[in-house]
């Protein structure tokens, strides 16, 4: 395609020099067809900005919508744009003023070499435009005029160099010929070439002189190029014709050849030149100095007029120039001269580390990205030469989710692969590092530094497989109980978490409308009061859900247990408390110390402390005759029951649990201390005697009479013994101590009367 694209182009059509641009692209690189077989197309110098160079599209087999598309650059590495690309035509045209002696100085040859990048999926082309030369110079010389002096003596034939002329451009636009105007007797023109690239001008003698018929010769001397139109230059050149001295000076070479480090510093001695001359005295007395040549290269020597030695007068630059060309001129005391060349080449030294030139880097990237993914194409260059100029390429500290590979030339490419994972690693520094060949090397460094930005990959974690939360009953609504917190690797949007309440999933299962969570920040909330005696415990489940498309979620279950209140009194199951039935007990008169009188059954529907119940004696007609246990609740003789106890003992004990503050129940019994009955047990539970067979009625009912008797009989002194009694209460006579009871009870039991609620009618009935 290159080769027909030249046969395409008209002459003189421009071209772009090799332009930088930094892509970013994230495909891999392609078309190892365009990467073998560059591009290449030919423009004159001085084309016009704008003018047509090739059409690349069709060239390169492609659409021009695919450059526009897949935004289509050209690179090159000194970053100069002096081509442009018309992406909608895939005309190549000029962009700037293009100079083939300002860029290739007189090289045989000039080519701007650029890269066409594309992205989706990156590829790049090689192109190269060679810069043909137009005759846009003429020859100038180094002085406008130029005086020889000529011995009168010096035979036909003799020649007397001059310095030449010079033609920036090369090839048939450069300087072909010389000639004399006007044309004299005595001399002619002598132009050639000694040696490769050196050519010589020479003034020949044609016929002998006479100062004293001619003392001076004036004549133009001309330059001809072979452009077309062809260009020239002048210099005047006056010929002074010197009596005698026959001898000119006659270096020792033609050329002398010197090599120069390009790190010597100035003042070095780069080589010495000499020439001898066979005539004495004045005329045999040696001058050297520069000619003046067209161009600056002896500016930076300096030549000792005395010796011939030329220093340097400043560091030489291997990169800016390979070699420096100058002429020396010795002229003797009589005004005769002689010209040699002094070649003197730049040797590299290792003073350039390379340089790294980024085109295209993609960062951040996501952490799916699939091994193999370009990150970066960047090339490498070093300015100095042979090993000096050999780069190796490496990535430092040996990432195990990136590689380096060549890719084409000096271009290398940074490519994933692995996976990558953002919660492991958010960022990677990548170090490439450049080492050129030279001795010591010299070492560059590029850091790439590739963000990995998140996906929802990670789902939500509780900080706990479970949770259990404590609430008492009766609590206040909407009451906090606690808080469930879940975090997720990812972050931004897929890290927000949202919380909530998991529906049930079975009828097993109801849903606990009692219990609230907030979404944002997970406090649990119990939004009505709780009865430990209905529920103990309430099990949920929470999720955590974070905000990623599509969304994570995880559940975790949470425990209300709920706590209990003191708010229940003991409930006396026996001796029952029914207004209708009085609970009265029958204690033998012959038991004794330890007698089981009955015992009391109370239970509280509370739990824990709450529920452990303490039984106190509270009140009693005879307090010395009946203890009550404290754990069992059993009400039993203290002592033996004597005659001068009174028959009718009224009990008042008290049931009291162990929360706090303590709720508390009373039960009121009676006891009859009865004669002949010590071997009898009466039920605890009621006063209702269940009916016995007939022997035992009949025992009863004898018992009963005799009672009844005993009772008539005793009437006068049981009242008498009351109302002794009640006096002696009224006097403050206590039948408890009151240390051992409440304040209350106690201020009662002083008085001899009790509260109301403690206060029961007994009745024995048959």
């Amino acid at each position: 395609r290159g080769e027909a694209a030249r046969r395409r182009l008209p002459a003189g059509d421009p071209v772009m020099a090799t332009a930088r641009q930094v892509l970013w692209l994230s495909a891999l690189l392609s078309l190892p067809r365009a990467r073998c077989q560059p591009l290449r197309y030919s423009v004159a110098e001085e084309a016009a900005i704008g003018s047509l160079v090739a059409n690349v599209a069709e060239d390169a087999g492609l659409a021009p919508a695919q450059l526009s598309a897949r935004r289509a650059r050209l690179a090159s590495e000194d970053g100069r744009q002096r081509l442009r690309l018309d992406r909608g035509t895939g005309r190549l045209v000029v962009a700037e003023r293009l100079d083939r002696e300002e860029l290739c100085g007189q090289a045989p040859t000039c080519t701007l070499a650029f890269e066409l990048l594309l992205a989706d999926p990156l590829q790049f082309l090689r192109i190269e435009v060679a810069l043909t030369d137009i005759n846009d110079h003429s020859p100038l010389f180094p002085e406008e005029k130029v005086t020889l002096k000529i011995p009168e003596t010096s035979n036909p034939g003799s020649r007397f160099p001059l310095v030449g002329a010079r033609d920036l451009d090369i090839g048939s636009n450069s300087i072909q010929r010389y000639s004399i105007s006007p044309v004299n007797e005595y001399f002619s023109v002598s132009f050639g070439t000694e040696s490769e690239n050196d050519k010589y001008v020479d003034l020949v003698l044609e016929k002998p002189l006479d100062r004293e018929q001619q003392a001076e010769v004036g004549f133009s001397l001309i330059a001809v190029d072979g452009g077309s139109p062809p260009r020239s230059g002048t210099t005047q050149i006056h010929v002074i014709i010197l009596d005698v001295n026959d001898n000119a000076p006659l270096f020792t070479k033609k050329l002398y050849v010197g090599q120069v480090l390009e790190n010597t510093p100035e003042g070095s001695v780069v080589l010495s030149v000499e020439a001898t001359d066979l005539d004495a005295g004045p005329n045999g007395n040696i001058s050297y100095q520069f000619s003046q040549e067209v161009g600056q290269s002896e500016s930076a020597f300096v030549i000792d007029p005395m010796s011939g030695e030329i220093k340097l007068t400043k560091p030489l630059d291997f990169e800016a120039a390979q070699k420096h060309e100058l002429s020396v001129q010795a002229t003797d005391g009589g005004g005769l001269s002689a010209i040699c060349k002094v070649l003197v080449e730049v040797v590299d030294v290792n003073d350039n580390a390379p340089e790294v030139v980024v085109s295209s880097f993609s960062s951040p990237l996501s952490e799916n990205t699939l091994p193999g993914t370009v990150v970066a194409l960047f090339s490498v260059k070093d300015w100095d030469t042979g090993a000096n100029g050999k780069i190796s390429c490496a990535l430092e500290d040996q990432q195990m989710s990136f590689s380096l590979r060549p890719a084409y030339k000096n271009y290398y490419e940074l490519v994933t692969v692995s996976t990558l994972d953002r919660e492991e690693t958010a960022r990677y520094i990548l170090t490439v590092t450049a080492v050129d060949s030279g001795s010591p090397p010299l070492t560059t460094t590029h850091t790439f530094t590739v963000d990995i930005s998140d996906v929802n990959d990670n789902a939500p974690v509780f900080n706990q497989t479970s949770y259990t939360m404590d609430v008492r009953e009766n609590n206040v609504p909407t009451v906090l109980v606690g808080v469930v917190s879940a975090s997720d690797a990812d972050v931004g949007t897929n890290a927000k978490l949202t919380y909530s309440l998991v529906p049930a999933q079975s009828t097993q299962q109801p849903a606990c409308s009692c219990i609230s969570v907030n979404s944002e920040n997970g406090q649990v909330f119990v939004l009505q009061p709780l009865d430990y005696e209905q529920v103990k415990q309430i099990d949920v489940l929470v999720c955590a859900s974070d905000a990623g498309s599509p969304p994570l979620s995880v559940n975790v279950t949470v425990r209300i247990v709920v706590l209990d209140e003191n708010d229940n009194v003991p409930l006396v199951l026996h001796p029952p408390q029914d207004s209708s039935l009085a609970s009265s007990e029958l204690v033998p008169m012959s038991a004794e110390a330890g007698y089981l009188v009955t015992k009391v059954l109370a239970v509280d529907a509370d739990s824990g402390q709450n529920s452990w119940l303490s039984y106190h004696l509270l009140k009693a007609t005879d307090p010395g005759l009946f203890s009550v246990g404290a754990q069992s609740g059993e009400v039993c003789l203290k002592r033996p029951v004597t005659e001068r106890d009174t028959e009718k003992q009224k009990l008042v004990i008290l049931v009291r649990d162990n929360g706090r503050p303590p709720l508390s129940a009373t039960v009121t019994l009676s006891a009859l201390l009865l004669n002949n009955f010590s071997d009898m047990r009466v039920p605890h539970s009621s006063l209702a005697m269940e009916n016995e067979d007939d022997t035992l009625t009949t025992y009863l009912i004898i018992a009963l009479v005799f009672v009844s008797l005993l009772f008539l009989a005793s009437m006068g002194a049981f009242i008498a013994c009351k109302v002794c009694k009640r006096k002696e209460l009224k006097d403050g006579l206590v039948l408890y101590g009151a240390s051992n009871l409440q304040s209350s009870l106690a201020e009662a039991a002083t008085v001899g009367t009790l509260p109301h609620p403690y206060c029961y009618e007994i009745n024995l009935t048959t």
